[in-house]
């Protein structure tokens, strides 16, 4: 892997109290400028006791605590952290580069791909590992973010496992298509936007200047290039050669990745442990009724409270690594 000042590790000793944590600054080695996010570790434990979790943002512009300016205010990263915390759990939480306190590591945040951010997690667990001390790092991906987590598993050194919550278990554009299927006010838009995807999932861009205005937004010209890459990726060929404890954690009320994407993922990688929580949104929030209007006005509530069952089924998984599997530990890295 190569990254500018790759051996520079940078943490911004700026402590304070979360509750019963303490929250720290960091930063990590961007391209042009540093990556920046916050460690919340449990006020009781020393950050050399507890394990570290990575939490690696979604798509478009997902800030660290999961938030973003198109109407998503769930918190649902911050949240999590917190929660965590609680249960013994130190987490680093980020913004993507060229983004928010990271936007000067890049000078355009459409500049990138999966393997760009996969880069961006290496050099963000080498920066936990020395700040906490601790031999590896889970990688908690949520959505997009699960895709990056896979991408860079493919150099397992220093992780612990792979966290993977709402991940797709397809390839991009077909992901794209069953979301567009999924909703009836799309039928007209259907086949143009299709045709979109089936040309960059060939690596050709298109032209969206005749397009629908909310297929132009869809497929920008900004975002093609990171658009071609990512079609690229298959997750399941991915889980398949990842070789430590991998935990699938999928809401059925997920109106963007389905229960299925998470059981093919499961089926691909016979360790993989796969919990399925019901009433579970996107966002890891609790829906009470199944209206599509519902669940998506919980994106926007910061009030709501994270689902149960998300935080225990994490700390089983990191726990339970932890007490069968420590004297595997070999060159930083966690395997079966």
């Amino acid at each position: 892997m190569k990254m500018a000042c790759a051996g520079v590790f940078l943490a911004l000793m700026l402590v304070s109290k979360v509750a019963d944590c303490a929250e720290t600054a960091l930063q990590a080695p961007g391209p042009q400028g540093p990556l920046k996010g916050t460690l919340l570790t449990p006020d009781a434990v020393s950050a050399r006791q507890a394990p570290a979790v990575l939490i690696i943002p979604g798509s478009g512009p997902t800030d660290r605590d999961g938030n973003n300016p198109l109407g998503v205010k769930a918190a649902p990263y911050r949240l999590l952290a917190e929660a965590l915390a609680q249960r013994g759990l130190s987490s680093v939480r980020i913004d993507k580069r060229g983004m928010f306190a990271s936007s000067g590591a890049i000078p355009d945040a459409n500049k990138v791909s999966i393997d760009d951010y996969a880069n961006d997690v290496r050099a963000w667990v080498q920066v936990i590992q020395g700040e906490t001390g601790q031999p590896c790092v889970w990688l908690l991906g949520h959505s997009e973010g699960g895709l990056v987590a896979l991408a860079a598993a493919r150099n397992p050194e220093g992780l612990c496992g792979l966290i993977l919550v709402a991940t797709p278990g397809r390839s991009l554009g077909d992901i794209l298509r069953a979301q567009l299927r999924a909703n009836p006010a799309n039928a007209p838009l259907l086949a143009e936007a299709e045709g979109a995807i089936s040309k960059l999932e060939g690596g050709s861009r298109v032209e969206v200047s005749s397009m629908h205005p909310a297929l132009q937004r869809l497929f920008a010209p900004a975002v093609q290039d990171f658009l071609i890459s990512s079609m690229r990726l298959d997750p399941v060929a991915l889980i398949q050669s990842y070789r430590g404890p991998v935990l699938l954690i999928q809401g059925d009320k997920d109106l963007q990745v389905s229960v299925e994407d998470a059981q093919r993922l499961g089926r691909a990688n016979a360790s993989a442990r796969v919990v399925v929580l019901a009433d579970v949104n996107h966002v890891l929030k609790t829906m009470d009724s199944s209206a599509r209007a519902a669940n998506l006005a919980g994106y926007a509530d910061p009030g709501l409270p994270l689902a149960p069952g998300i935080v225990d089924a994490i700390v089983d998984v990191v726990q339970g690594a932890q007490q069968g599997t420590a004297e595997s530990v070999k060159a930083g890295s966690v395997r079966h």
